[in-house]
């Protein structure tokens, strides 16, 4: 066991053992962080065992389980909190030690100077400059205080947050921009439901984020803990300030996984699986494969939810895998909605109904799931009569896929950008916030009434675009873009068929093709074709680069916007 010391709290080693500890805290270790996660090695031993033998010698343990190569952000913030808190000095460990002084590194970043980091590291035997390389300089544009400065900054390095960045840059050159998100990689999620279903690798939905900032943008990987509009401030986790002249907002949803009881503790495992995580969309196909009859089961969580077309889509593409091994006919498939209706637009009911018959599924309307017993496998929904009287029901499974309830994340929820139901508050047509001029959202975490969608965000990141860059004189309109709610859904009702949804507010039907090429009430082999082939890349190569084939805005005259 060779340790090596990074800084006077932080040691690091490659793996020890449990018989190591009794020694460490002879040598006057208070506390071991785990960098490995669980089984990398047979005769590894577990965080589990880790910390029982910790704790017997009145040591503290905590896991912040990476593998090579893959710290995100969050597992920096991670590992930066464990250090802060845990009783020093801390021996931290991998393999090989690598990860943990990484982690040391990046955690110290923007607090210690990289010279020194990198000094530290190597006199220990670790090569640092490569992760430090791949991060922007924190604040070289920070004051004393850590207070960055930036023309716009945008919240959210998701959809909506890369394309209205994309969008600005397209339009206006040499714009400041910042771009906050902790994450090192972005997801393409409509395409989790193709890897449910065997279509795609989860890889294909996948690119690393480095690759997706725009190049004139200033990356801040950072989370986000509040928003100070009365000051035109955004506080980052770590303390750091970021003051904007104008803000978007993009953060996106949150998936409240733990708001059903039992449900964390089973993901992944005893036949309870989502389409709605990148690791969990494998195990959905693993599922639908191995299930040769038995019951499966759907759940659709109350709205708003991203991409509510989205438990169906699970539903029929298994159907159809079933059917097509003949497995169908010896397999019990239930849909329980919490809502009262198939779909919310019901010009496209009709179309879907066909597939619930054909299949032979069973709905089951204002049954919200409440409760998961992996190990049993049972489940329990609360189910509402029409007097609005409650009852809870239990069902058995061999599968079943289910949906969390969503919500906006909680420093938005707790910021001043919120309304009653803790959605950002924004004009439904402009986007811009009703109370705050200078800030702009797009994307899910708003209030908006439209489908919480890709296509929306598509719609939707050119009206931001057009409107902030007016308010700051960089374009001159003499009119104001519009979002009518546009919204789209590529219902998957069997592989090769798709019903293409698309609407915009009060649920009014907006088809984007000519009837003889895309009849959207009718299943179609050409939507498939837009879903499977075209959208992934209109996603990449044109949303993601402000590139907006059929999504340019319409407009309205100033006065007659309020």
């Amino acid at each position: 066991m060779t340790i090596k010391t990074l800084d006077e709290a932080l040691s690091v080693s490659p793996q020890i053992s449990v018989s190591d500890l009794p020694k460490l805290r002879e040598q006057g270790f208070r506390s071991v962080i785990v960098n490995r996660p669980d089984g990398e090695e047979p005769k590894q031993p577990s965080f589990g065992e880790i910390e029982t033998a910790a704790r017997s010698l009145g040591m503290e343990a905590r896991h912040v389980p990476i593998r090579p190569g893959e710290q995100t952000q969050a597992d920096v913030d991670a590992f930066r909190r464990a250090s802060e808190a845990l009783p020093k000095p801390i021996l931290g460990y991998c393999r090989s030690g690598t990860r943990s002084a990484t982690l040391w590194a990046l955690a110290r970043d923007g607090r210690m100077p990289r010279e020194e980091i990198v000094a530290r590291a190597g006199q220990a035997g670790y090569d640092v400059t490569k992760a430090l390389a791949a991060r922007p300089v924190p604040s070289s544009a920070a004051g004393a205080n850590g207070e960055m400065r930036h023309d716009i900054v945008i919240v959210g390095a998701g959809t909506g947050g890369l394309a209205a960045a994309a969008s600005m840059l397209a339009r206006v050159s040499g714009l400041d921009i910042a771009v906050i998100d902790p994450a090192d990689v972005h997801d393409y999620q409509p395409g989790w439901t193709l890897v449910g279903a065997g279509i795609f690798t989860p890889q294909e939905t996948r690119r690393d984020m480095a690759s997706l900032i725009p190049k004139d943008a200033t990356w801040i990987r950072a989370s986000v803990s509040a928003f100070e509009p009365q000051t035109d401030t955004v506080v980052l986790s770590d303390g750091r300030r970021v003051v904007y002249r104008k803000l978007v907002a993009a953060p996106g949803i949150e998936l409240n996984w733990s708001a059903i009881e039992g449900l964390e503790e089973t993901l992944g495992r005893n036949g309870v699986t989502s389409n709605y995580r990148y690791d969990l969309a494998p195990y959905t196909w693993k599922l639908v494969q191995g299930l040769k009859g038995g019951k499966a089961l759907f759940s659709q969580p109350p709205m708003p939810i991203k991409c509510a077309g989205a438990p169906q889509k699970a539903m029929y593409l298994s159907c159809d895998h079933w059917r097509s091994k003949g497995w169908l006919d010896s397999t019990k498939v239930e849909f329980l909605n919490a809502g009262p209706v198939l779909f919310g637009v019901a010009d496209y009911v009709p179309p879907l109904m066909e597939y619930i018959k054909t299949y032979g599924i069973e709905l089951s309307f204002s049954h919200n799931l409440v409760k998961v017993d992996g190990s049993s496998k049972r489940a329990w929904f609360e189910r509402k009569d029409r007097d609005g009287q409650t009852q809870i029901v239990g069902r058995e499974f061999d599968m079943l896929h289910v949906v969390p309830p969503q919500r906006a994340p909680e420093f938005v929820r707790n910021s001043a950008l919120a309304n009653e139901a803790g959605w950002i508050e924004v004009d439904p047509s402009t986007l811009r916030h009703v109370r705050f001029p200078n800030i702009y959202a797009l994307g899910d975490a708003t209030c908006t009434t439209n489908a919480k969608t890709m296509a929306a965000a598509r719609k939707q990141a050119p009206v931001v675009a057009e409107n902030l860059l007016r308010d700051l004189g960089r374009l001159n309109l003499e009119a104001v873009a519009i979002y009518d709610g546009y919204g789209s859904c590529p219902l998957t009702v069997e592989r090769g068929k798709v019903v293409l949804a698309e609407f915009a507010y009060g649920g009014k039907r907006v088809p984007s093709f000519p009837k003889w090429f895309i009849d959207d009430l009718k299943p179609s082999k050409a939507a498939w074709l837009l879903k499977e082939r075209l959208l992934p890349q209109v996603y990449w190569r044109g949303m993601l680069k402000g590139r907006e084939p059929m999504a340019k805005p319409a407009h309205a005259p100033l006065k007659t916007v309020a």
